[in-house]
């Protein structure tokens, strides 16, 4: 660890030392994951059981995004099938949740999917682990709002309302059709300044970019560099709307 982390740790790592974890509870809960996990690279394996079991759920789940992934795949030794599914994967996106089960051996894989609560959590997994590596349904999240052209103003923002509940940001609100066909996408202010007795197709804008979900992610990385995306939408050969790619899941992707 460079010096300067060190003395910035330094308190923190004497807590562990001691095992006093009230001290470390204090500390932790100001903390950023992504400074818990720069840390968490330092520990031995019991120290770092000890710290990860003083952290709530949302936030070790999401530290361990950051960590190594030989590291967080040695970790993840200590626990059951059973409490990966409901500490860790239960608690982030669906993207990433795919994306640390790939990296436990197949029985493994099985077991947790089974453990999942949340039946369309546990579908989204099953469909993301079935694309390649490099392409981009391999990077994108099913998590995303979305609302059908033939409803009502006010029957999308309930609908919205119902979708965002399980999302941490919401960036875009995407517009389709009843076969789940993307349209197009939903502005905050269309929704501010339009009759709440208005339809959606009245008012959303037709013109969107999007990948589809088989293109090389090396593509979608230029791409949305090229028009300065913060986040895509991904379509199937069908056109249907399956999820969106943000510009942090690109990033990953590329580091």
């Amino acid at each position: 660890m460079p010096k300067k982390e060190e003395n910035i740790y330094q308190p923190l790592l004497s807590y562990i030392e001691e095992k006093n974890a009230k001290a470390i509870s204090e500390i932790i809960s100001e903390m950023e994951a992504v400074d818990i996990a720069n840390l968490f690279g330092t520990l031995d394996d019991s120290q770092r059981v000890f710290l990860y079991e003083l952290m709530d759920n949302d936030v070790s789940a999401e530290m361990l995004l950051y960590i190594d992934e030989e590291d967080r795949k040695e970790f993840l030794k200590n626990f059951s099938t059973k409490e990966i599914a409901e500490e860790i994967i239960g608690e982030i996106n669906s993207d990433d949740a795919a994306d640390i089960i790939a990296e436990l051996p197949e029985h493994q894989q099985n077991e947790i999917i089974q453990h999942i609560d949340d039946n369309e959590l546990a579908q989204s997994i099953v469909e993301l682990l079935r694309y390649d590596d490099h392409v981009a349904g391999s990077l994108m999240a099913t998590e995303l709002v979305k609302v059908d052209h033939n409803l009502s103003i006010i029957a999308a923002v309930k609908e919205m309302r119902k979708q965002a509940e399980d999302m941490d940001e919401v960036y875009s609100i995407y517009v389709v059709d009843e076969q789940d066909k993307l349209l197009g996408t939903l502005s905050l202010k269309k929704l501010l300044t339009t009759s709440t007795s208005s339809k959606v197709s009245d008012v959303y804008n037709s013109k969107i970019r999007c990948v589809q979900d088989n293109e090389p992610a090396e593509d979608v990385a230029r791409y949305m560099q090229k028009y300065d995306l913060f986040e895509v939408p991904v379509i199937d050969a069908l056109g249907r709307l399956v999820g969106r790619i943000t510009i942090d899941d690109v990033m990953d992707f590329i580091k």
